[in-house]
């Protein structure tokens, strides 16, 4: 028997989701992007929603292209509350136009901002009450990302963000994917 997390077996969207991508590395910026795009809109809704509607979202925000996005104006926005294969709330499409645009000015790019917050050191959850909402290292990226123009960042958000990506592996100590993660993201070689 395949052991998960208790959140990822509920449906089969959430077992691919799981198995195939959650906690595992996530690195360049129109990657993160995609990823800080989703969690915000994730807000306040079930993420099933929005693993079922992500390909729509892609295709809505041009790939998650940042420079494509960037380069949205009203129109788009008008386009995106139109669109009802996504989430159509103005405040988060706003927000991911400016985030796209606030990715541009960032020196380093986004990936490298986000990764210097990689928690590989947080202890081994063993049931789900042993994962926080958020962590001090999520108060310190949300604050940099709103710092720099970002928008729907806050920490509990940025905290998800870094589970989905790989900052801090959240599988707990007995699912078959950890030990695969965690090899991944040491650069060992996968179970």
């Amino acid at each position: 028997m395949v052991i998960r997390c208790a959140w990822a077996t509920s449906a089969p969207d959430y077992i691919a989701y799981h198995d195939e991508e959650w906690g595992r590395p996530v690195r360049g910026d129109d990657g993160v992007f995609e990823r800080v795009t989703l969690e915000a809109f994730q807000s306040g809704l079930s993420w099933l929603t929005i693993l079922r509607k992500r390909e729509n979202f892609r295709a809505a925000f041009a790939g998650f292209s940042i420079a494509k996005v960037a380069a949205f104006d009203e129109s788009d926005v008008e386009r995106l509350m139109g669109d009802a294969g996504i989430v159509r709330n103005r405040a988060k499409i706003e927000a991911a136009l400016a985030n796209a645009r606030a990715a541009l000015d960032l020196p380093g790019g986004l990936s490298d901002l986000v990764w210097k917050y990689a928690d590989l050191s947080a202890p081994v959850p063993h049931t789900n009450t042993d994962i926080p909402a958020q962590t001090s290292a999520s108060k310190a990226l949300a604050k940099e990302l709103k710092k720099n123009g970002f928008r729907f960042v806050g920490p509990t958000t940025a905290y998800a963000l870094m589970q989905a990506i790989g900052l801090v592996n959240d599988h707990l100590a007995d699912c078959w994917v950890r030990d695969d993660v965690s090899g991944r993201r040491t650069g060992a070689a996968p179970c």
